[in-house]
């Protein structure tokens, strides 16, 4: 009797989803650990003291006794005080001569460097070191340099026959001051990045508009100036914020004074936490400068995007 043939039988292969989704898991774990210690340090030093500052705001605290919730009489307040008023229109003054200042010296800097000239990295690199000197440094260096009775400023204007200036000690000069202590280090991060901006503007362009009979102003008001259009809309943001949040060169060299006339927010927010012990009232100030660094962003994220859409 013959025998059947076996019928050929196709084996599954083994379903692997369930390792895989183990396998998965596992390496989330591992990915995880890792970057854990880093996600704790950022909400211990970050998101956390955020929202404990903005509780704070809302209270009566020295940072000894226990709190006092008082709602937005801490808001109200800084509406009504007049050092207040006073740091806001300091700082605002500083914002509006340092950042332009900041702006057209670097761009001038930076055309003038943008050559094959002789020793031009030496240069470079002289305009750009004040810029990575601290701003404790310079304060101290330039508290003995402006020194009424004993700096070597009041020195070089007496062998002109120039009267002894008060400079940081005279509240009618002690803001200019600082915005040209400001202009000596800040000028120098302008300079590198429209230095490297220029670099990156199209030579054919340049070429082809000396061909047409372009001469320097008109290369610079047609071709330059608008290829940098964006990195002056990156640099007007950066430098107003910087300057909005000053406070190192003010502690160091004036305090503030002399009558408050360099009183500006940040220094003011440390006086009030700090120094006068109403951590409330500082958090609120601190607050009223974050809503408006916010909003400068905004505006200037608004202005990129209707830039784009005309371009």
């Amino acid at each position: 009797m013959s025998r059947l043939p076996t019928p050929i039988t196709v084996s599954r292969p083994p379903d692997n989803r369930r390792a895989l989704r183990r396998r998965r898991a596992g390496e989330a774990a591992m990915a995880w650990s890792f970057v854990s210690p880093a996600i704790l340090i950022i909400l211990g030093l970050s998101v956390v003291p955020i929202i404990w500052s903005l509780l704070l705001s809302f209270q009566a605290d020295d940072l000894v006794t226990p709190s006092r919730w008082v709602g937005l009489d801490n808001y109200r307040a800084l509406a009504q005080d007049p050092h207040f008023s006073q740091a806001l229109r300091n700082t605002l003054l500083y914002t509006a001569l340092y950042v332009p200042a900041s702006m057209v010296i670097g761009l001038a800097l930076a055309l003038a460097l943008n050559r094959r000239i002789r020793f031009v990295g030496l240069y470079r690199t002289l305009f750009f070191v004040p810029f990575v000197v601290s701003a404790t440094a310079q304060g101290v260096l330039f508290s003995f340099i402006l020194d009424p009775e004993f700096g070597a400023a009041n020195a070089v204007l007496h062998r002109f026959g120039i009267p002894s200036q008060g400079f940081l000690s005279d509240p009618s000069q002690a803001l200019p001051v600082l915005v040209a202590v400001s202009l000596w280090s800040g000028t120098g991060f302008c300079l590198v990045i429209y230095l490297a901006a220029l670099q990156d503007v199209p030579v054919s362009l340049i070429e082809a508009a000396r061909l047409d009979g372009a001469d320097r102003r008109r290369l610079l008001r047609h071709i330059t100036l608008p290829a940098l259009r964006p990195v002056t809309v990156f640099l007007l943001l950066w430098q107003t914020i910087q300057s909005l949040q000053t406070f190192d060169l003010v502690y160091v060299t004036t305090k503030g004074g002399p009558l408050g006339s360099t009183t500006v927010i940040v220094y003011f927010i440390w006086e009030q936490a700090f120094k006068n012990a109403t951590a409330g009232y500082g958090a609120a100030a601190a607050y009223v400068l974050a809503v408006a660094l916010g909003v400068i962003g905004l505006i200037f994220q608004v202005a990129r995007r209707l830039q784009g859409a005309s371009a």
